[in-house]
């Protein structure tokens, strides 16, 4: 039912620890770190499907040797496409050298993308063409080894301008103003600064030029390089990176607003974005898998010693709460409770809408993502008939008939599974009027599931923009001739634009925001869109500390119970024949359902950066002044 969101990206990064042979010899493949990173991502595909990228580094190899390879996809199935490449190169160099079967280092010396240091990407494209140029890993090359530079991330910076004019300042001259760019180039310049004095400060030594490259990157301070070059960023990130010689790091935002895990035993150092992802692959415990704290990186050198440093005072903890209701695999053990209690917290507000009514009512979901918070949602309902059968058996006590008790005993709540997507049909005209009708069929109904009499219980993930819902979803359910469709989001209204990372960029798209539209429109209160206008174009210079989200003003008249009442008219079809209710989650239950990721600032507009509040002002000042565009 979910309106399609794009999301952020996914990261892996892999340090092998051992030399080759050890793969070679414990798992029977020297091509163990390559394994691992296609299986890493495939299980992270859920972040982006828009394009994916592998990178890898060969530590000690002699000058003229390759020991860097990237290989970057905007096919439809890009994962699949780099590894069909990477094992295309593998299988003809193992074929056309058959001398290479038993020798790791001929292998390592001939064969491109193995490596002891490996990164693996997947996009979801939130900003820019998903075109090959757009998609990470980016490289930053330089004939001297420690200059080289791999840069892949899960992030959106605030303060582009702001960064690409620090650029300018420091005499650069970047090719592009794209977020990506601008952050690797900004890490480019202070490593650039730390290989030169170090090279000065080791000639001082008595060292020749030869002999100072070992030492360049045995000194390298890292976490150094990464505060000069984050001191300005504005933004959710969880940012990766390789340099030419074998050091590696991940770092992450003050606010922890981007996910980041990590796992090391004797054999590997591992990082992504989540948590599963590392479970699975290397078959490890969840206690195993750690957070990187907010405003750390995870260091790893080129001799394999690795270590945690604050890079950024941390801030209060704002890690975004979209990634628990949606995004992320629900496998993950947190998640999964966080979920369940998503769908039981919602249950009090459901009674009211089927008048207590379980009887006559079918409970299901849409899309396949919403069934673990439906399994909450259906638990809670157990439970409350338990209570009430308890108090209707204590009441009638021992007189009850072996027939009565069955009645009670027989009453549950019912489950079906009512709609089915039909993933082979695509919507494939996009300008012609005969799409909705195209859109309609997407998903198959169970005839004969509901009757006439009852309630049709809907949950989902999120309801952001309300088209699918309108020109699809509540159609099809009607055709099951219910009483009543009442709508069921596990999330809260959306109504501010992200500007960390999800695709939700622009405030007339929400039908929140076009619900309080309306509702301005029906009480006469139009003029305080005028006024809040003014306010955020008198605040375009501010400085950062100083600027104010003035667009919660737009919601404030209102309460939730009023906008979301006006969110079912506004998507109600005008020949649906069902009354349609449509129920949100509140904030205060989303944060006793997520108390450790109380990012919220989609539902709330509190961001946790100075940015956030510039942006969804821009955004209003856009939507005012009628520019289709993005306001970051």
């Amino acid at each position: 039912m979910s309106d399609a969101i794009k999301h952020e990206c996914g990261i892996s990064l892999i340090r092998l620890l051992k030399p080759l042979e050890y793969y070679k010899e414990k798992y029977g493949t020297a091509f163990y770190g390559v394994n691992k990173m296609y299986l890493m991502m495939e299980k992270q595909h859920n972040r982006g499907q828009d394009g994916a990228g592998f990178a890898s580094i060969k530590l000690d190899m002699s000058p003229g040797e390759r020991y860097m390879s990237r290989v970057r996809s905007a096919d439809p199935q890009p994962i699949q496409d780099i590894f069909d490449q990477i094992n295309a190169r593998i299988n003809t160099a193992m074929t056309e050298n058959p001398n290479y079967a038993d020798d790791v280092q001929l292998q390592k010396k001939n064969i491109p993308y193995i490596g002891e240091l490996l990164m693996g990407h997947v996009r979801y494209g939130t900003f820019g063409k998903n075109s090959i140029e757009s998609v990470h890993p980016f490289l930053r090359q330089n004939n001297w080894m420690h200059r080289n530079l791999i840069v892949a991330g899960n992030f959106n910076m605030t303060n582009v301008d702001e960064l690409f004019g620090n650029l300018v300042e420091l005499g650069q001259h970047p090719k592009e103003m794209a977020d990506t760019i601008t952050v690797m180039e900004k890490i480019g310049h202070f490593l650039d600064d730390a290989v030169a004095k170090l090279y000065k400060q080791i000639k001082k030594e008595g060292y020749n030029k030869r002999e100072a490259s070992p030492l360049i990157a045995e000194r390298l301070n890292v976490g150094k390089i990464l505060r000069k070059a984050s001191k300005n960023w504005d933004g959710g990130y969880t940012m990766g990176g390789m340099l030419g010689h074998g050091d590696a790091f991940v770092v992450r935002d003050p606010a922890g607003i981007r996910p980041a895990y990590y796992y090391k035993d004797d054999e590997i150092v591992v990082v992504a974005s989540e948590r599963p992802a590392i479970q699975t692959v290397f078959n490890v415990k969840y206690e195993a898998v750690h957070e990187l704290d907010p405003g750390h990186a995870l260091i790893i050198k080129k001799n394999g010693a690795t270590k945690l440093q604050q890079i950024l005072k941390p801030t209060e903890r704002k890690a975004c709460s979209f990634e628990r209701i949606y995004f992320s695999r629900g496998s993950d053990k947190e998640i999964y409770q966080e979920r369940k209690m998503l769908g039981k917290l919602l249950f009090p507000q459901i009674l009211k809408s089927i008048d207590h009514d379980l009887v006559n009512t079918v409970f299901s979901y849409i899309p396949n993502t919403a069934e673990t918070s439906f399994f909450g949602m259906v638990k809670e309902a157990q439970n409350y008939l338990n209570k009430r059968k308890e108090e209707q058996i204590l009441a009638m006590g021992p007189k009850i008939t072996r027939e009565e008790l069955h009645e009670i005993l027989d009453v549950r709540p019912r489950i079906e599974k009512v709609a089915i997507k039909d993933a082979k049909l695509r919507t494939f005209i996009t300008q012609d009027s005969s799409r909705d009708d195209l859109v309609t069929h997407v998903y198959d109904i169970s005839y004969g599931s509901v009757k006439e009499t009852d309630n049709l219980v809907i949950i989902d993930d999120s309801i952001v923009r309300g088209t699918t819902l309108k020109k699809s979803i509540l159609k099809i359910l009607d055709r099951l001739s219910p009483k009543k469709i009442i709508v069921v989001s596990s999330a809260p209204q959306i109504r501010y634009p992200d500007c960390y990372g999800i695709d939700m960029a622009k405030l007339e798209d929400f039908v929140a925001f076009k619900a309080a539209q309306a509702l301005h429109q029906d009480h006469g209160t139009t003029e305080i869109i005028k006024n809040i206008y003014e306010k955020c174009v008198a605040q375009i210079h501010s400085k950062d500390k100083d600027v104010v989200n003035y667009v919660k003003e737009f919601y404030e008249p209102f309460t939730a119970q009023q906008i979301s009442k006006k969110i079912a008219e506004i998507l109600s079809p005008d020949d649906i024949n069902a009354e349609v209710d449509i129920i949100y989650q509140s904030i205060e239950s989303l944060h006793e359902a997520c108390p450790n990721n109380l990012g919220d600032w989609y539902f709330t507009g509190n961001y946790p950066t100075p940015g956030g509040n510039r942006v969804v002002n821009r955004a209003f000042i856009n939507f005012y002044e009628g520019k289709n565009q993005r306001a970051y």
